[in-house]
């Protein structure tokens, strides 16, 4: 079963250039290209220091074709947000003339369920009429491969290294779509660049609607995942069909689960291809797989779609 949202025009202009220093085979570069070309021209972006930042503004050069404003870590929300208001007041005075603009905030795992989650949280609190995009590519992968709350259970990173004591990331991936949904904002949703209609359809959705709205994207890493670099769109498509990454979204807090693969793909599927996973036993992989399996049988229930339509271990 899908329910994806398809765009019926979508703008040929890239406002995202190619010619960028992104690592061979980043995906989280084709996310961010995607999530541009849906929002169109008339876009204004607030971005967080992180890869995209790094790879996309070497001076004196830029990849941005639209108004771009970089800041630190920690409050791009907070400089989005002012952003919005800045433009509204200045409408409503009769300084600028009035426009439909879209307001975009741009921020990694680390600067989104880290570093920024307390301007994240004020700016969806106070209703301002924002899209937060979450490059998802779970670590820090532009500072070298560090540890975020973001990285799932059982990951290698500099950070949490596996070893005889350790089976590397200790914690289990922080759940950023339900604690900005707990917010009760008017659009919270998942997407993956391996379903390109699917992410743009739900961008121009989340633009659609008046107040916050809070978009989390999987972006596949291969430098931090040591994967192999042709393998991003293929890994991202697992990721959704082994549950490990549901594609779905919260409409005024009715939850919509947008690909339902029916029976889930074993997870180690999606772990084999990828370095960070290689230490895990067979006993990690499956009390991995128990939890990914709970976890969309909860997604399935909320969605209305009830029945356990699980994986096999």
């Amino acid at each position: 079963m899908t329910s994806i949202f398809v765009p019926r025009v979508m703008d040929r202009v890239e406002s995202f250039s190619p010619g960028h220093r992104a690592c061979q085979g980043c995906v989280e570069a084709l996310a961010l290209r995607q999530v541009l070309k849906a929002a169109g021209r008339n876009t204004i972006v607030t971005s967080a220091t992180g890869c995209m930042e790094v790879i996309s503004s070497p001076f004196p050069h830029t990849a941005w074709r639209i108004p771009w404003i970089h800041i630190a870590f920690e409050n791009s929300a907070a400089v989005g947000s002012g952003v919005e208001a800045g433009w509204k007041i200045l409408m409503e005075k009769g300084r600028r003339a009035r426009r439909d603009i879209h307001y975009v905030i741009i921020a990694g795992d680390g600067g989104t369920a880290d570093i920024g989650l307390q301007s994240l949280s004020g700016a969806l609190e106070r209703g301002h009429d924002i899209l937060y995009v979450c490059l998802d590519n779970e670590a820090y992968m532009n500072t070298g491969i560090q540890r975020s709350s973001a990285t799932p259970y059982g990951a290698g990173t500099t950070t949490s290294p596996p070893g005889r004591k350790s089976i590397g990331q200790a914690t289990w991936k922080k759940d950023m779509p339900a604690i900005a949904a707990a917010h009760k904002i008017p659009y919270v949703a998942t997407a993956s660049p391996s379903y390109p209609a699917d992410l743009m359809g739900k961008v121009k959705r989340a633009l659609s609607l008046p107040g916050p709205a809070y978009l989390h994207v999987l972006s596949v890493c291969p430098t931090g995942w040591r994967s192999d670099p042709q393998m991003g769109i293929r890994l991202g498509r697992l990721a959704v069909i082994t549950g490990v990454f549901p594609l779905y979204e919260m409409i005024h807090g009715r939850t919509v689960l947008n690909v339902d693969p029916g029976e889930l793909r074993p997870l180690n599927d999606y772990l084999r291809l990828q370095g960070r996973f290689r230490h895990l036993t067979d006993a990690d992989i499956q009390r991995i797989q128990e939890r990914v399996r709970a976890e969309f049988d909860s997604l399935r229930e909320r969605a209305g779609l009830g029945g356990n339509r699980s994986p096999m271990s």
